[in-house]
């Protein structure tokens, strides 16, 4: 798999040899690659032609698989951030392309393999990029002579001399190759879960495991070992693929659901065997609904503790499904007054959403002389901490050591209700779904539209030389929190560590070794 090509040195460098590239001492060296392959796409759904992706014939100036057809590749080097940085590093380098002309469509499951004809050790990391004009301009550096678009069932069919493992990187993004006639049902759901800019972790998960089953009743039964492993690989694909920074539900979810469908299919599959096992899906998603009563059952006792002789008084922010739950089961099941203070949570204002829905539910049953509902704007987050007694936070994620990733702006309005009000406890509600035991993703940064759409009529609507950014998800650390709730009750970070090794330990024993 080519690498770490660069251009010729102008002078020497320790440990590199004379084209710049790393000297390993032995066959057993390892070197961790990103790989990345560029598609373009009919835009016309009608259309019957087939996606393009393009290979580029690597030049004679190169160390390793000269004039072989390769994705764009590279080391993954110590100042990047992850394999996913090199990707797109590499992609600048080799190609000019940047974020502007690519969307990255799906990342695969890293693998490794040796190639005893160059003495090493190939880790590589595959990515799938969109081409978002297929008119956009590939300019190839000095690493390629030329480049081709091919349709992907070319190189399955091995009508393209790739470099090693062109083959393996390919079929772990491109999902046609493994799934047939799930893919698209497998996409479409991908797309789903990546396009929801509005639903909480819960509500996504529960979206996933509606997408995995119907991608099982589309899987092929003709040979039950293949089955079960590509019911593996879609349910990896829906983790890392769909809305990663949410996929700590989701997998979660994912492994709830490949534990059913084992029990269901482990005498033998069939395609009534695959009904029964999506029948079974279907009762797991009813049964989540449980662990949110659980969690709502555990806030309403945490709240008993306060006298009910004046108003509990209450920040939050966004629109976590949980903490809706947990309002309208305390408004239904308590005699407490409750004082809610909450953030619009901008740019999509969830927060505003989150009181418009709790208003109308309190109306609806008679209970609004129960609750005082305000939205304040997200930089008001001191003047809303005046004398609360909780700051609820929802939790997107939560990482093995109790750190909780959730909407950006819950960070500051913990350190402003901290310093405003002595008193505080920063209550997490969530549900141990959201236990994530693998290093986390980085927080999504998404279409500064979002942003500037309020600027509108302000003469600041697209600024030159200002760079927007539009971060959702930031963290607050396990210290700041004093309590989780959560479906098993009031935990605490020890609770955290146990549950963040089960899923870890669940987790590698389906997906290790696909």
């Amino acid at each position: 798999m080519p690498t770490s090509d660069s251009p010729p040195p102008t002078r020497s460098a320790q440990n590199a040899n004379d084209e710049g590239m790393i000297a390993y001492e032995s066959a057993s060296d390892s070197c961790p690659v990103a790989v990345s392959f560029i598609f373009t796409f009919a835009k016309d759904d009608t259309s019957k032609a087939r996606p393009r992706v393009a290979l580029f014939r690597r030049s004679g100036r190169v160390r390793t698989y000269k004039h072989m057809y390769a994705p764009v590749s590279g080391a993954v080097e110590t100042s990047d951030a992850d394999a996913l940085a090199t990707a797109w590093r590499e992609m600048r380098e080799e190609t000019r392309l940047t974020r502007s002309e690519l969307t990255l469509l799906r990342r695969g499951k890293p693998y490794s393999f040796v190639d005893e004809a160059v003495g090493r050790e190939w880790i590589v990391h595959p990515f799938a990029f969109v081409l978002c004009e297929p008119s956009s301009e590939i300019t190839i550096d000095w690493e390629h002579d030329s480049y081709a678009w091919f349709d992907p069932a070319d190189v399955a069919d091995g009508r393209v001399q790739g470099v090693p493992g062109l083959l393996e990187s390919l079929r772990r993004v491109w999902l046609e190759f493994d799934l047939g006639a799930a893919a698209p049902v497998l996409d479409a759901g991908l797309a789903r879960l990546r396009g929801d800019r509005e639903s909480g972790a819960r509500a996504l998960a529960g979206v996933a495991l509606d997408v995995f089953g119907r991608v099982l009743s589309a899987l092929d039964v003709a040979d039950g070992e293949v089955w079960w492993a590509n019911a593996r690989r879609a349910g990896w694909h829906l983790w890392k693929n769909g809305r990663e920074s949410m996929g700590a539900s989701i997998l979660s979810v994912v492994l709830a659901g490949l534990d059913v469908v084992r029990d269901v299919t482990g005498e033998g599959l069939s395609a009534e065997a695959v009904e029964q096992a999506t029948a079974a899906l279907d009762h797991l998603a009813r049964q989540r609904d449980g662990t949110a009563s659980s969690v709502a059952n555990a806030f309403v006792s945490l709240l008993q503790r306060y006298p009910d002789n004046r108003p509990v008084r209450m920040l939050t922010l966004s629109s976590s499904s949980t903490i809706t739950r947990c309002l309208t089961h305390a408004l239904t099941s308590l005699p407490h007054t409750l004082d809610l203070r909450v953030l619009e949570s901008r740019p999509l204002c969830e927060g505003a959403k989150l009181a418009c829905r709790l208003a109308g539910f309190a109306a609806s049953r008679n209970l609004a002389p129960r609750v005082d509902i305000t939205v304040m704007t997200d930089a008001a987050a001191a003047l809303a901490s005046q004398d609360v007694d909780l700051l609820l936070l929802g939790a997107d994620l939560i990482d093995r050591h109790g750190n909780v990733s959730n909407k950006t702006g819950s960070l500051p309005a913990v350190l402003a209700a901290r310093h405003v009000s002595r008193r505080v406890r920063v209550v997490v509600l969530s549900e141990k779904e959201k236990v994530l035991p693998f290093e986390a993703p980085g927080h999504e940064d998404n279409d500064a539209a979002e942003v500037t759409l309020a600027w509108d009529g302000l003469a600041v609507a697209g600024p030159r030389g200002v760079r927007v950014r539009n971060v959702y998800f930031e963290w607050v650390d396990a210290a700041l929190v004093d309590v989780y709730v959560t479906d098993e009750g009031v935990a605490g970070t020890q609770d955290i560590v146990r549950w963040a090794a089960d899923v870890e330990q669940r987790a590698r024993s389906v997906f290790d070794g696909l």
